[in-house]
């Protein structure tokens, strides 16, 4: 399997994390799992038909899909016939570019975009990133500025910042707040500091410099302790961390 990611133009950098190639070779036969990072995501499928969403969902070639926020692992199943392309937007963005659905709606699932959503397959088959960005640039409008402020507060401080201070740090209320995370996240702000502290914490255990004890991660990722932190790991990733 061969994956390759692309940044975005500079224009596009605050609204997307990247461009992302996946092809099967012959080698592939299996299911191959990701993990939630609060982030939305469209796809589309150029190679053979590709089952997805722990196969409850298929995605058929030549039709683009548009993918919500993950709340646990998400397995896709890979072969030798397996070509997608997708994008990977930063949370919040889909509305930035899309007047399609609350996020909400979309929150686990795969769905098929409609054909005025969709992207050209001759065109990104010519030259796939120089029509992405012109795809985007062409529909970009402006960022949701409520919500900015408050994730780059959960982000700065790695989802170690309660509902209550995020809410009262931005002048919102903590209602408003909820509404605003399902209408453009898609989770709700509790779901949402989990998946970040999760990835802060997954982060420190990927990491080739010397290991640390879970204990240590727990405390630094603001776990109650290794035992909280285990659970949390294997709701996100269904695997425990002895199977990293």
């Amino acid at each position: 399997m061969k994956h390759n990611e692309v940044k975005p133009c500079l224009a596009l950098a605050t609204y997307i994390h990247s461009f992302w190639e996946l092809k099967g070779d012959d080698s592939d036969h299996q299911w191959e799992r990701i993990f939630p990072d609060g982030c939305p995501g469209i796809v589309i499928n150029l190679g053979g038909s590709c089952k997805t969403d722990n196969g409850l969902a298929t995605m058929d070639h030549g039709k683009t899909y548009v993918v919500g926020a993950m709340t646990s692992f998400k397995d896709s199943f890979i072969d030798s016939n397996t070509h997608l392309m997708g994008v990977c937007l930063k949370p919040a963005m889909f509305s930035s570019f899309y007047n399609y659905a609350p996020q909400n709606e979309l929150t686990d699932h795969t769905i098929e975009f409609d054909l005025a959503h969709s992207f050209d397959v001759d065109k990104i088959n010519n030259d796939p990133h120089v029509y992405l960005n012109r795809y985007f640039l062409d529909r970009k409008r402006n960022i949701n500025q409520l919500l900015q402020p408050v994730l780059n507060d959960i982000h700065i401080s790695k989802g170690m910042l309660s509902i209550s201070e995020m809410a009262k740090n931005n002048f919102i209320t903590v209602r408003q707040l909820e509404r605003i995370f399902k209408a453009h996240i898609g989770l709700t702000p509790k779901e949402y500091v989990k998946i970040i502290r999760f990835q802060s914490a997954f982060s420190m255990m990927s990491d080739n410099s010397p290991k640390k004890s879970l204990s240590d991660i727990a405390f630094e990722c603001g776990f109650y302790d290794h035992a909280h932190l285990t659970n949390e790991i294997k709701q996100h990733t269904g695997l425990t961390p002895s199977q990293f």
